[in-house]
């Protein structure tokens, strides 16, 4: 049984069932320009806070193959996940620059201002892959689901084509499960993988 922290942000709390270390399995199965790559892998997916108004998100692949289920790394991912509000004179940035004037701690009641018509809270999330790909997605968390969706996609001109991208994760029975589809190599949005994954102890 996980006990959620009281010690958190308030801007963190929406996300606090995320927090932690989450390892398991998942499966491959997508299909673009005349080739289909399926396979299963093992995924490492990490959620911390270091006393900010987000989470650091941190996640690794490995191709299952003859050697074991941590065979082939996959593309590694590293971000951030945050509440989607206006910025103010209380916040640092942009790059180093501090706050114009004094913070006060954000509240419960500061959260709950956030709140969408249908009882969920707008998100922003920005992911950088270890190929050269950056996505900004925007969404939606309400309780223990996640719904994410690119809002802009950048990469390097050695990266693969890769356009658009959607993200589901859910806490279910004590599991996280996620699903991502992509569109890549000129093909449209479509299933890609998913996993089930269990909180390290």
């Amino acid at each position: 049984m996980f006990d959620l922290p009281t010690n958190l942000p308030a801007d963190v709390v929406p996300f606090a069932w995320l927090l932690g270390v989450w390892e398991g399995s998942g499966v491959i199965d997508y299909e673009a320009d005349g080739h289909r790559y399926t396979g299963e892998f093992a995924h490492r997916v990490s959620f911390s806070h270091d006393g900010g108004a987000y989470l650091n998100y941190a996640a690794h692949g490995w191709l299952a193959d003859a050697d074991g289920p941590q065979g082939t790394p996959l593309v590694a991912e590293t971000g951030f996940w945050r509440l989607s509000r206006p910025a103010t004179d209380a916040d640092a940035g942009p790059g180093l620059l501090p706050p114009r004037v004094p913070a006060a701690p954000r509240t419960a009641d500061d959260v709950e201002e956030l709140r969408t018509a249908d009882g969920g809270f707008a998100v922003e999330v920005a992911i950088v892959h270890s190929d050269g790909i950056s996505e900004l997605y925007l969404g939606q968390i309400s309780g223990p689901r996640i719904d994410l969706a690119t809002d802009m996609v950048v990469r390097t001109a050695g990266s693969r084509e890769y356009t658009a991208a959607t993200r589901m994760y859910g806490l279910v029975d004590q599991h996280l499960l996620w699903a991502w589809d992509i569109a890549a190599f000129g093909g449209e949005l479509s299933s890609h993988a998913s996993a089930r994954l269990a909180r390290a102890e």
